[in-house]
């Protein structure tokens, strides 16, 4: 039934498809560090309309909190008007009451998913952001490496990281903000705040309205939105999370499209 191949003809395939990749995104328009919700809508949005975008995922899937929902119960409740996001994703969903709706969690993410996908966007997982690359008060990149070299004996973690520049990039990797943090570690920004505790209704619109650039080169989306301006957590619902990630990427494009301007 299946056509005659051997192993070293799926090696091969397998490591010249990564290696074109790994080529063609060493330098890029976008790169987005995290793959969950937030993530993910910031990247379709972008390679939806024609830019250039790598999202970097230190797990091996993709989707965050997104699969799973609250207490690994795999529900994800989304608020109004979220459920218009589900609907542009052609995500099925329920209404639980007034202002609330409900969807599968391994459904929501696979569309959600499958729509970055279909726009271009591509991805590294296993891939763990390390430092950013920054030039004249700008960040212009980053630098990164396997995951699995943080996990080995400190003997033998002499693995040096590569980097990987772009126009852009959004810190997409939830409370913990690791691309924000790592500017604050090196004094080029103040002391982050962190998160507050949970409060799910000022904390939805305000991580939306906070959505914006943080410092030059780098915009903040989602939960790690949270932790950098200090605001309540959201905890599990996700409708801020999807339309921070769409103004995100709206916020970047705008950006490229007035750095071209000036060019």
């Amino acid at each position: 039934m299946f056509k005659s191949t051997t192993e070293s003809e799926i090696t091969n395939a397998i490591v010249g498809n990564f290696a074109e990749d790994m080529k063609q995104f060493a330098s890029t328009d976008v790169i987005i560090v995290g793959g969950g919700p937030s993530g993910l809508m910031a990247a379709r949005e972008l390679s939806n309309n024609g830019v250039k975008t790598l999202i970097i995922e230190r797990n091996n899937y993709l989707g965050g909190g997104f699969w799973i929902g609250g207490y690994l119960m795999n529900t994800i409740t989304i608020r109004n008007p979220g459920q218009e996001i589900l609907e542009e994703l052609n995500i099925p969903y329920e209404q639980f009451n007034e202002n609330l709706y409900t969807t599968c969690g391994p459904h929501a993410c696979s569309k959600l998913i499958a729509a970055a996908c279909d726009a271009g966007v591509k991805f590294l997982n296993m891939t763990s952001f390390d430092d950013v690359i920054l030039k004249d008060n700008r960040v212009k990149g980053v630098v990164v490496n396997w995951t699995p070299v943080s996990s080995l004996p400190r003997q033998i973690t002499c693995v040096d990281p590569i980097a990987l520049e772009s126009r852009l990039v959004i810190d997409a990797t939830g409370h913990d903000a690791v691309v924000v943090k790592k500017l604050e570690e090196r004094r080029v920004i103040g002391k982050l705040p962190g998160h507050g505790s949970m409060w799910v209704e000022k904390s939805e619109d305000l991580i939306v309205e906070k959505t914006k650039m943080i410092h030059h080169g780098l915009i903040v989306v989602g939960m790690a939105v949270s932790t950098t301006y200090g605001l309540p957590r959201m905890g599990p619902t996700f409708g801020a999370m999807l339309f921070s990630g769409k103004c995100g990427g709206n916020l970047a494009l705008e950006q490229l499209r007035q750095t071209e301007l000036t060019i």
